[in-house]
């Protein structure tokens, strides 16, 4: 069952692992600085995935925002939007956004510009509420 990390009203953010993290940390800033309502929700499980919860959340906020730290490309975010989009359409007031990683191989070295981060979420959750 997914948990709510963060309740909002504009945008549901959704994540698993470390990421969670990283969407809490970009709910908080535009919260500051914008006043968007983020509501965050860790995914917790990806096989069965907590559809009941994530589509109940978009249905109250309107917008889907998905970040994960695999390549964007086969990525599971891929498959949350899909369903969201189908159960969702109709309350949707903005096409959902995935933030993952970039379809490249990367070294490791450079993982801090491959993986998304505060910033990169930060501007999708502002280009998705002003859509």
């Amino acid at each position: 069952q997914a948990h709510l990390v963060r309740q909002g009203s504009d945008i549901t953010l959704v994540a698993w692992g470390a990421q969670v993290h990283v969407l809490a940390q970009a709910a908080q800033a535009v919260a500051e600085a914008d006043g968007i309502s983020c509501e965050v929700l860790d995914l917790r499980t990806l096989l069965p995935w907590d559809v009941q919860a994530v589509t109940s959340s978009v249905a109250k906020t309107g917008r889907l925002l998905v970040s994960h730290e695999a390549p964007l490309s086969s990525g599971f975010g891929a498959e949350l939007v899909a369903e969201v989009s189908r159960r969702c359409f109709l309350s949707l007031e903005a096409p959902p956004v995935r933030v993952c990683g970039a379809d490249t191989p990367f070294p490791l070295v450079f993982e801090p510009l491959y993986l998304p981060g505060v910033e990169r979420i930060v501007d999708a959750i502002r280009a998705t509420v002003r859509f």
